[in-house]
């Protein structure tokens, strides 16, 4: 799935979709947009864009002889599977002779203008891929192909390449076998050679040698990754959880004052990044980017990305955010949650942000905010809302807090910083004897402190 020259910037991609009952609209059109944003990230053209309502898949095809013939109108192909022999009966004769009139009317596309790859919207199986291939004549990629591909491209540390690799040789396996298109995959095509094959004919029993040795490094990574995360224990953390491009990096980047990657691409992010809080309170908080999700996210994915998520599973606080300006932002959300509860983190306290208001009609934001009350709703690039985020967080956290008098002897002056690391200080004061402050914190911390002064 290594992409090479030949499908550079330049390729160009019909996208097809298959709206089946119970998907209104709205969702199709959405989950389009969304695959064609997918394709756009990955540097290709959409040329096209076909779609078919239907009951049920058409066996083997996906779609009928009519959507087949069209998609291989852009494409070059003949648009039939296995030859296609047609049937003695009267009816499909003349279905044929209807579908072929239609496309006999369009010009012929020139070669600079044809699809060089169609996109489906949808997962296939290994026998889709080659006979939707035999169809078209070009590279057949359905959307977890395509996902998977984004993963990798972005995929900067050691442990998001191993967890891609794993969900990208769990999926090349089956339909490098089954591809019709070239005789040699070995070009690098996105459906073709998998990261760390050395051929496309690898079979089942190299794949799962292959999956073992990249997990057993994993593991090890993983170790490391614990260790680490006990360390920060001390501290409360919040997660920033949401779907792909809602804006987390963007409001990572201004709660921490630091310079995290944050693009108007989809999956920007996929390595779980830990700062503080800044400015930095007491005792410190610290806030983590995880990665973006999507609907129809491959499950070997989430599968592989499960202790990239730890970080919200160990978050006290999870600040859910999405793009308020799109309009599909409420189904967004339906997916993160149903992602957050597969972890096992849904019981954890969480706060949602409503991000890119200033995209919004002063109507829609009215509207908005009768509709989620409880929601914070900012602009990532308005430092007063981002003022009042920080401020939500630190009151989350003190929420159970209670204030106490303390006094430290001149004598035990180094007592005050361990508290600080600890606990917020309200007041500071002193008299000939030492010094009185007014700490906020738990009553296991005013414990620790008393303990500390006896």
């Amino acid at each position: 799935m290594t992409v090479d020259a030949s499908l550079s910037k330049k390729s160009r991609a019909v996208l097809a979709g298959l709206q089946l009952p119970g998907e209104s609209e709205f969702e199709h059109k959405s989950s389009m947009d969304e695959l064609e944003r997918l394709v756009k990230t990955l540097g290709f053209d959409t040329v096209a864009r076909v779609s078919q309502k239907r009951k049920y898949p058409a066996a083997g095809t996906i779609f009928g002889k009519g959507k087949l013939k069209e998609l291989a109108h852009y494409t070059g192909g003949s648009g039939y599977v296995n030859g296609y022999v047609k049937d003695s009966s009267t009816e499909d004769d003349e279905l044929d002779a209807w579908v072929d009139a239609q496309f006999c009317k369009l010009d012929e596309l020139a070669d600079n203008e044809k699809a060089t790859i169609v996109i489906l919207d949808c997962e296939l199986t290994p026998t889709q891929l080659s006979n939707l291939e035999e169809a078209t004549g070009v590279e057949v990629l359905d959307r977890s192909g395509v996902i998977l591909e984004i993963f990798s491209r972005h995929a900067k540390s050691r442990e998001a390449r191993l967890q891609v690799e794993i969900a990208k040789l769990a999926y090349t396996a089956p339909r490098l076998r089954a591809s019709r298109v070239g005789s040699d995959r070995q070009g690098g095509g996105i459906g073709s050679k998998g990261a760390g094959e050395s051929s496309h004919e690898l079979d089942k029993r190299r794949v799962r040698d292959r999956i073992a040795e990249l997990r057993g490094q994993l593991k090890s990574i993983q170790a490391e990754q614990n260790t680490r995360r006990a360390k920060r224990q001390e501290s409360p953390l919040v997660a920033l959880i949401g779907y792909t491009n809602a804006g987390k990096s963007s409001l990572m980047r201004q709660l921490t004052r630091t310079n995290i990657e944050g693009e108007n691409k989809l999956f920007a992010t996929l390595d779980t990044t830990v700062r503080t809080l800044q400015p930095e309170s007491s005792p410190r908080i610290l806030i983590s980017d995880t990665v973006g999700f999507i609907k129809k996210l491959p499950h070997d994915l989430v599968a592989s990305f499960r202790s990239t998520l730890d970080e919200a599973s160990d978050a006290s606080l999870l600040l859910f955010t999405v793009d308020g300006s799109d309009a599909n932002f409420r189904s967004q959300l339906d997916v993160t949650k149903d992602v957050i509860a597969e972890i096992g983190a849904s019981e954890n306290p969480s706060r949602l942000i409503i991000n890119k208001v200033d995209l919004l009609s002063d109507s829609e934001l009215k509207n908005l905010k009768l509709e989620f009350p409880d929601a914070l709703f900012i602009s990532s690039m308005d430092p007063i809302d981002i003022k009042s985020v920080r401020e939500t967080i630190i009151e989350f956290f003190e929420e159970d807090m209670s204030d106490f008098e303390v006094h430290i002897p001149y004598t035990q002056g180094q007592t005050i910083g361990k508290i600080r690391a600890r606990a917020r200080v309200i007041k500071e004061s002193y008299d000939e004897t030492g010094t009185l402050l007014i700490v906020r914190t738990h009553k296991d911390i005013q414990d620790w402190i008393e303990k500390q002064l006896r």
